[in-house]
């Protein structure tokens, strides 16, 4: 069946559009989580719209599953693809189509990296707010699919918040259009969903006024208690920054061997804190903050001189993730949510964790809203270590659930931690987050096997009983 469709996808496409040569298509069975692995049985690369729409149309007709990707810099296996199946990539549909300032919008094709929005913008006095650590390389459909944050998703928000209306791919085949219409909240729904309720084509993002000063902080501390009480500092003093990041020890020697960002050798943890706005108001917060980091225990404080400087303190954190490969040969990449007051608490038993394990963690995360994303790492050379990495990564996530919070917070269910959803819902909360899926996708095409970690059939989901408050089921 995958030969006839390529066959078919050569004629409409052309042959350079189409990957199936098994060497070639290695290149394509992972994304940036490498831990999960599966060659595509057939790589296709569309051009536009109507392309993708030939294409789910063709895999619906023969019964073939398909799996969108774009950049592939996910990190939850959201964009693994199958074996038996399509792989649709759309990082050819790269134009930025329109720019206009004057209603502070932009429309772009799912392909566009991310930090291209803002370059094109910048002359008009805009920015693209969501900054994922990836910006770089990782493209605006990736974020729509998984609702993708970043630094100063604390202040701005997520990608939801910044996108106005997406064309999509229906999983029948047809083009439509998401948020541009009265009614229920379809594009609410389609952002963050993982690619299993369509593909897109077109996003119109929200662009965001550069501020009028920005100020940045790199601060050091003597632990990562100490870090943390200055975060509730912060935050308790009714100060919303734009940005507060957290690194302890283990990920700044990572950071500062693989781009020499000059954070302070000696720091158990460090804070980079920005703030923007008006300037008299970030001026006077400013001082603010760096009067609670002091009062917190920071023995080291350091202001960005210029947009150079502050390019550099934040260079470190960027690169982190990529950075850990310096001192560890494999790593997974976690991602929970805790109340930020659990900071402390939460961060001592990850602590804990690692030394009763030998599994090392180095941590970085959003600890302005609490995003964690400890750094399991591990020796993939060696037997077991592994399974031992994701002993360590599930305690994790159960540490984050135990105190209110949730096993995600922008990268993502996939296949990475479909398995932990039961420890956060219940099967009727599964079952009637599936009918969404069913009322998009009824024949279970369009990217299967992500997020739910028991897919129903369709034609088997029970019906809530109507009036029943306890979730009862026929």
């Amino acid at each position: 069946m995958l030969r006839r469709l390529a066959e078919r996808f050569r004629d409409r496409l052309g042959p350079e559009s189409v990957i199936d040569d098994p060497v070639r298509l290695r290149t394509y069975e992972c994304d940036g989580l490498t831990y999960h692995r599966a060659s595509p049985g057939l790589v296709v690369l569309p051009g536009s719209a109507e392309e993708v729409a030939f294409v789910v149309r063709e895999c619906v007709e023969a019964g073939v599953p398909y799996v969108a990707r774009g950049s592939g810099t996910g990190l939850s296996g959201g964009a693994l693809p199958r074996t038996d199946g399509v792989l649709v990539v759309t990082s050819r549909m790269r134009r930025i189509l329109e720019v206009d300032p004057d209603n502070q919008r932009a429309v772009v094709e799912p392909g566009v990296i991310n930090l291209d929005v803002s370059k094109a913008v910048r002359p008009h006095g805009y920015y693209y707010a969501p900054d994922p650590s990836s910006q770089q390389i990782c493209s605006i459909g990736g974020n729509v699919a998984e609702n993708s944050g970043g630094a100063h998703c604390l202040k701005y928000g997520f990608t939801a918040n910044h996108v106005l209306a997406c064309e999509i791919v229906t999983p029948e085949g047809e083009i439509t259009t998401l948020g541009d219409g009265p009614g229920y909240d379809l594009l609410g729904a389609f952002i963050g969903a993982e690619g299993t309720l369509g593909i897109t084509t077109k996003i119109t993002v929200r662009l965001t006024r550069i501020p009028q000063a920005v100020e940045t902080l790199l601060a050091a501390f003597p632990s990562v208690e100490t870090a943390g009480a200055a975060v509730s500092a912060i935050i308790g003093a009714g100060i919303v920054p734009a940005a507060v990041e957290m690194m302890d020890a283990l990920a700044i020697e990572a950071a500062e061997a693989a781009v020499a960002c000059g954070y302070p050798a000696d720091a158990a943890a460090v804070l980079i804190v920005e703030l923007d706005g008006p300037e008299t108001e970030v001026a006077s917060q400013f001082a603010r903050v760096r009067l609670l980091c002091e009062e917190a225990g920071a023995f080291e404080q350091r202001v960005a001189r210029d947009d150079a400087d502050r390019a550099l303190i934040w260079k470190g954190r960027r690169s982190a993730f990529a950075a850990v490969g310096r001192i560890s040969p494999a790593y997974i990449v976690q991602d929970g949510v805790i109340p930020r007051t659990a900071l402390p608490e939460v961060l001592a038993d990850i602590d804990r964790l690692s030394r009763e394990s030998g599994v090392r963690v180095a941590n970085v995360f959003h600890a302005g809203d609490g995003n964690l994303h400890p750094l399991v790492l591990f020796d993939d050379a060696e037997e077991g270590a592994g399974e031992r990495a994701e002993l360590v990564s599930g305690a994790i996530l159960d540490l984050c659930i135990a105190h209110g919070g949730s096993i995600t917070g922008e990268h993502g269910v996939g296949v990475d931690k479909a398995r932990y959803l039961p420890r956060m819902f219940t099967e009727a909360d599964l079952d009637t987050m599936q009918m969404v899926r069913c009322a998009f996708d009824p024949p279970n095409l369009c990217n299967p096997g992500k997020v739910f970690p028991t897919p129903r059939l369709c034609g088997e989901i029970p019906r809530v009983r109507k009036g029943s408050p306890d979730g009862e089921l026929f």
